[in-house]
Formats: C-alpha cells, structure tokens, sequence
C-alpha cells in the first residue's frame, strides 16, 4: 500500500493543495477529479500513460489554466479564485515553469532571457544580467551568455530555462516533461542540475514525466490515471528505496 502524505509528512502542512480538480476541454476531460499535495522542499513526480491529464495537472497547479472545478490552495490562498493579476504575480514570484522544449524567447541571448523574470519583477537591468550570469554559471552554461537559444543543444537550452524558472527564487518549479525532448546523457545533466539546485534552494519541483529514469530522480512519485491519482499505484520514496537497499 502506499503511504499517506501524512505518514510521509507529519504534521507538516502542504505547500500546494490541489483537491478535487475537473477540467474539460471540449467533450474531453482531462481530469476528474485529481487531488494532491506537493510540500515545501520536495521533489514530487507525477507519471503516466500520454493522454492521462498530467500537463493540465500541472498548468492547473501553476495557475496558467484554471479547473472547472475542485480547488487549488498555494500557502493557503485560493488561486483557482484568484485574479490574472495576482496569478501573473505569483508567476513571476513564486513559481517557475519549465517546458519541455524550453520556450526561450528567440530574439533574445541566453542572458537577457534568463534575466528577463527578474526584469518583470521590477529589477534593474544591471543586477538582473549580474544575478542571471550566476545562475548560468550554476548551470555550467555561462559560456553560452552571449549565444541565441537556435545557436545552443537542447540540453544547453533546457539548463538555461532551468535557470530562468530559478533565478527569482521561487517556492515551487513546475516541470513538464523537461527530458523529453534530450537524449539519455543530457537528460541526465539536465536532471542533475535541476535537483542538486533545488535541494539548495529547499525548492518544492512538480516534475511531470512518462520516463520512470527521469521519475527516479524524485522523493515521490504519484501515477495519474484517467484524469485522477491513482490512489493503488505504489508510491515510492527515497527513504523506502534506501531501506529496501539496505
């Protein structure tokens, strides 16, 4: 049986709460009713079959789409309910999104499109290239500074949406798919530099992926089926893979 999120946190209360969520896009529902709870911290993964409403999951989560119905509380506020406004600023506070096919701005250079977030945030232009050089630089990519994202690899170009998603600090990072589009070794640097930073960040990651690789990478991992969680998937965790080990 898997554990509970409270077995696996106790006492502690969620960082994103989603309950109950429907959304249909014409004739289709790609969910029906999926709940779930990401903690500050954690790196939770969500898998399953394509068609199985995980990219809606997590663009309900994010606030890009908003359910039908259910309910999505982030540090307990409602942002199913709340304004464009508010959510574009939780967007460029709070939450970074990473795609899986990075979704640079092409006219824009690697550094000008990682410092952008913090542009919007009101930032200064100088101490926002500054700070966007340190988290390319973090990202093993800062040679790439002066480069167009069509000039790079995909996993140069996925390590630079990484670092953009990351360089305002934000409290959650939602990733679709982020490996999807790499081979195996880039997928895998990409991988590696998403969690090492987002353990010392103490960054929660929603990481959407039909790779079981990628999904190893989590402390959870939750299957969605049909448009809901799956509550007889068995939910693996680090420390169960460590005991088993041992």
């Amino acid at each position: 049986m898997s554990p509970s999120d409270e077995q696996l946190f106790p006492g502690e209360t969620a960082l994103i709460t989603a309950r109950g969520l429907k959304k249909a896009y014409g004739r289709t529902d790609a969910l029906r009713g999926a709940s779930l709870d990401l903690h500050a911290g954690e790196i939770l993964a969500v898998t399953g079959t394509s068609g199985s409403g995980k990219s809606t999951l997590l663009h309900c989560l994010a606030g890009i789409v908003r359910p039908d119905d259910g309910s999505v509380t982030y540090g307990g506020e409602r942002i199913d309910r709340a304004s464009e406004e508010r959510l574009g600023e939780l967007r460029r506070t709070d939450f970074g999104v990473v795609f899986q096919f990075g979704q640079l701005i092409p006219e824009l250079t690697t550094l000008d499109n990682v410092a952008l977030p913090l542009l919007l945030a009101g930032v200064r232009r100088g101490p926002a290239q500054q700070k966007a050089g340190e988290w390319l630089e973090r990202f093993g990519v800062r040679g790439q500074a002066d480069l167009r994202p069509g000039e790079m690899s995909g996993g140069q170009s996925q390590r630079v949406a990484l670092a953009r998603a990351l360089v305002t600090g934000p409290k959650a990072v939602f990733a679709d798919e982020p490996t999807g589009a790499l081979d195996s070794l880039a997928g895998e640097q990409v991988m590696t530099a998403l969690v090492h930073t987002a353990r010392e960040a103490g960054t929660a990651v929603l990481l959407i992926t039909h790779d079981a690789r990628t999904a190893a990478y989590a402390d959870r991992e939750v299957w969605l089926r049909d448009g809901v969680v799956d509550p007889g998937a068995d939910t693996v965790t680090v420390q169960e893979a460590a005991r088993h080990e041992g």
